[in-house]
């Protein structure tokens, strides 16, 4: 009897972990006002999970619109596509074997690894063991827990000082199906404790700066992604009344809250929350911030895809004050990534390079006056979208700590 019910409870387990059989990511180029309006009228007609850009209100003549179909409407959508003329193509022929496809580092899926993607459970623990490893380098705080209860731990890497230093504050994981975003967090700390000594710019740079990483934000929808649903971006808080589970947690910030490029529907994978900072997790973020807000000079967050190096204003087509500074740093920053790879990133402010957006954490923190802003949007371009194979991880986080070195170099350089 005993064996039956755990043969029966997992089996509820295993029943309860979504599957994309047989679903295809198509990338559609449209090119007229049909086109757009076809599309429209696609997520009005059936379930589309738009991967780029993130909503169908975003969708405009000659953007590349990436879509997730299921199975069920394949040839139905592909029937339309080809009754319109609109040119696209299959970046993912099959989604179940992509997401099974993209474990190919065949490190121990015992313990955590830098080169593998990790569960929460594991990160958990991670940050448990490195945050101990060196005292005089590295520390930890809980800025409050998520909407399940998960504590939230920033780490804090730099040189104990009697005084307040300034500081930077990265973060990675937003949006919960972004893995590779979590797993540079994860390798941006072992450099700067590994290389601690012997790389001077990192040597100088914990000497006289602190940099606060949070190397998970959304740790319910992450630990969510790796349990049940690969493909979840939101939270997951819950409102009594409403079937709707979580809100974008990037478009739940006061910086032109819910105006532009979100959406007021909470089933919305846009759905910008019931208010600014309704996400528990925004605003534990956002409380730390303001609390430091005299010592943090610049604020990086890690997202993913498109290869991309955003700067305010996503909420607006008007200009930063700083654009010009804010564009040169970005180029620069592109140009030291591109040196190791030769991988290829688009600069500028986030509306204007991609689409316009609002309630962000980029556009909130430089309202705030976090002058040095910025959003990494890493690999790829929509070969494997949101399932970047772990084979890529060592390259995209090597690449990219050139660019936030880069970055972090002219911050100290321009402290104000």
């Amino acid at each position: 009897m005993r064996i039956l019910l755990l043969f029966g409870l997992v089996a509820v387990a295993l029943a309860d972990v979504a599957r994309f059989d047989g679903q295809q990511v198509l990338r559609l180029k449209p090119v007229l006002d049909q086109h757009v309006t076809l599309i429209k009228d696609l997520a009005q007609t059936i379930e589309v999970d738009f991967w780029r850009p993130e909503s169908v209100e975003l969708v405009t003549i000659d953007t590349d619109v990436d879509i997730r179909v299921p199975a069920l409407y394949q040839d139905m959508v592909l029937i339309m596509l080809l009754q319109s003329d609109m040119e696209h193509e299959v970046l993912i022929d099959d989604l179940q074997s992509a997401v099974e496809d993209q474990a190919d580092n065949k490190a121990s899926p015992r313990s955590h690894s830098y080169i593998n993607y990790n569960s929460w459970d594991k990160v958990q623990a991670w940050i448990a063991s490195i945050s101990s490893s060196n005292p005089s380098l590295i520390s930890k705080q809980v800025i409050g827990n998520t909407f399940e209860g998960r504590p939230m731990t920033l780490l804090k890497l730099g040189k104990k000082s009697s005084f307040a230093k300034p500081a930077i504050f990265m973060d990675c994981g937003i949006h919960a199906r972004e893995w590779i975003s979590p797993a540079f967090c994860q390798w941006f700390v072992k450099e700067a404790l590994s290389t601690y000594g012997k790389d001077s710019q990192m040597t100088n740079l914990l000497n006289q700066m602190d940099v606060y990483v949070l190397p998970v934000f959304n740790i319910d929808g992450y630990a969510y992604t790796h349990k049940s649903n690969r493909m979840w971006r939101k939270t997951r808080s819950r409102r009594s009344g409403s079937s709707c589970i979580g809100a974008d947690p990037n478009r739940n910030w006061n910086a032109g809250w819910c105006t532009i490029g979100a959406s007021s529907k909470p089933c919305s994978d846009t759905f910008c929350g019931y208010k600014p900072e309704s996400e528990i997790e925004v605003k534990n973020v956002a409380d730390f911030i303001r609390a430091n807000k005299s010592i943090i000079k610049a604020y990086i967050t890690i997202h993913s895809y498109s290869q991309l190096l955003l700067f305010p204003y996503s909420y607006t087509y008007e200009l930063a004050a700083h654009h010009s500074e804010l564009l040169k740093i970005a180029q620069g920053a592109s140009a030291a990534l591109r040196g190791l790879y030769g991988t290829r990133y688009t600069s500028g402010p986030g509306a204007a390079t991609i689409y316009p957006a609002a309630g962000g954490s980029d556009d909130w923190a430089y309202d705030l006056g976090v002058k040095y802003s910025f959003t990494f949007e890493l690999r790829d371009t929509g070969r494997y979208g949101f399932l970047l194979p772990e084979s890529q991880i060592k390259p995209t986080c090597e690449e990219t700590m050139l660019a936030v070195k880069h970055i972090v170099a002219y911050v100290q350089k321009n402290l104000y």
